[in-house]
């Protein structure tokens, strides 16, 4: 269940009409009242100074927070015509805000920040500029590409979510740098038509893989990460702890972007090793072959079985090694090609449905 404080209103219209481009900043809020108002404060004034470029609307989504979450941004926007809460009376994680905050925005064009700033508010100018100068239809904010940079992230954070990231991109075969981060520009008509459905943290990663099935224009743009703001404000937050579910969640969606990878990867690199394996004991079996003396009248076949069972009585380890390793290569190999048939059907469907689904909006 959900509430609504107020419809979205466009805000400035009257300095230059419609003609001027709408955004709607999307901010997904849980448990951030140690932070929220002061967070709006810095992003509003900082918008203020956009009046004459774009036509800008704040959405919050209050995520079912047990604090004052709620009541705080009710408070900010009460007085701002252009400021709007959307409530969700039980936390959906942030796959479910994103998707409310998506379905009952309003502008042209939807920015996600995250409340605690970490990526400050002059990435809404820079995200916009690149949406409408390059047409795209996804802008990533990215502070791992080059020219990207990060301030005060823990060590350790920062070697998670940069291992996790490069992990994704090797999987998914997409040259992108981020594919976790929420700092993006979204072209809402292209995102109505990416037909969502993750719930948790995976949504970046989904949005991004359905996207690059639909051919979406996608660019990425070097940004700044800075916890500075957080981490003073880390002791009183409960949010920040999630992180560590995103990465779990992450991990997940780098094996749904190419699941035939990993089944293949692991299917040649034990084929190799059995190929290793019954190479040796060819060999050995060839070495031994011209020891072996039968009866007059032997025939190759005897003696071939002979050498074999001399090799095998003295190293069966390698004789069990190298056919388990070779029935498993069989079966991964076997798994990774019914699942590159699946996901080639899977993206079919998916053009299909999309295509459907927008032809009937525009009916």
């Amino acid at each position: 269940m959900e509430t609504a404080h107020k419809p979205l209103e466009k805000a400035n219209t009257s300095v230059e009409g419609p003609t001027k481009p709408s955004v709607t900043i999307l901010l997904p809020a849980f448990n951030e009242a140690s932070i929220i108002t002061e967070s709006l404060t810095i992003l509003a004034h900082r918008l203020s100074s956009l009046d004459q470029k774009y036509q800008w609307n704040i959405l919050i989504v209050n995520d079912g927070s047990k604090d004052a979450t709620g009541a705080l941004a009710e408070e900010f926007a009460k007085s701002r015509s252009n400021v709007s809460v959307y409530h969700n009376i039980v936390n959906q994680n942030l796959g479910g805000a994103l998707r409310r905050g998506f379905k009952h925005a309003q502008g042209e064009y939807i920015v996600v920040l995250d409340i605690d700033l970490s990526f400050g508010p002059d990435h809404v100018e820079r995200l916009m500029d690149t949406a409408i100068k390059e047409d795209a239809d996804i802008v990533i904010a990215s502070p791992y590409m080059k020219g990207g940079k990060t301030t005060k992230v823990p060590f350790h954070r920062l070697l998670m979510s940069k291992g996790l990231n490069k992990l994704m991109r090797l999987t998914s075969g997409i040259n992108l740098h981020s594919f976790t981060g929420m700092a993006r520009a979204y072209r809402k008509e292209f995102l109505d038509d990416v037909n969502l459905k993750t719930n948790n943290y995976s949504i970046n990663p989904e949005i991004i893989q359905k996207a690059e099935i639909l051919r979406g224009r996608i660019i990425e743009i070097p940004a700044h990460l800075d916890w500075t703001y957080q981490l003073e404000y880390g002791q009183n937050r409960t949010s920040s702890v999630r992180i560590y579910k995103g990465i779990l969640n992450g991990l997940m969606s780098s094996f749904i972007f190419r699941p035939y990878g990993f089944f293949m990867t692991i299917g040649l690199i034990l084929m190799v090793l059995s190929l290793y394996m019954i190479a040796w004991i060819f060999y050995h079996v060839a070495v031994v072959y011209p020891e072996i003396q039968l009866s007059a009248g032997g025939f190759f076949d005897d003696r071939f079985s002979e050498a074999v069972s001399t090799v095998y009585n003295k190293r069966p380890h390698a004789f069990l090694i190298g056919g388990f390793t070779f029935v498993t290569a069989i079966q991964f190999l076997g798994l990774g090609f019914i699942s590159l048939q699946k996901k080639r059907y899977f993206d079919e469907l998916f053009h299909l449905n999309s295509a459907i689904l927008k032809r009937t909006k525009d009916s």
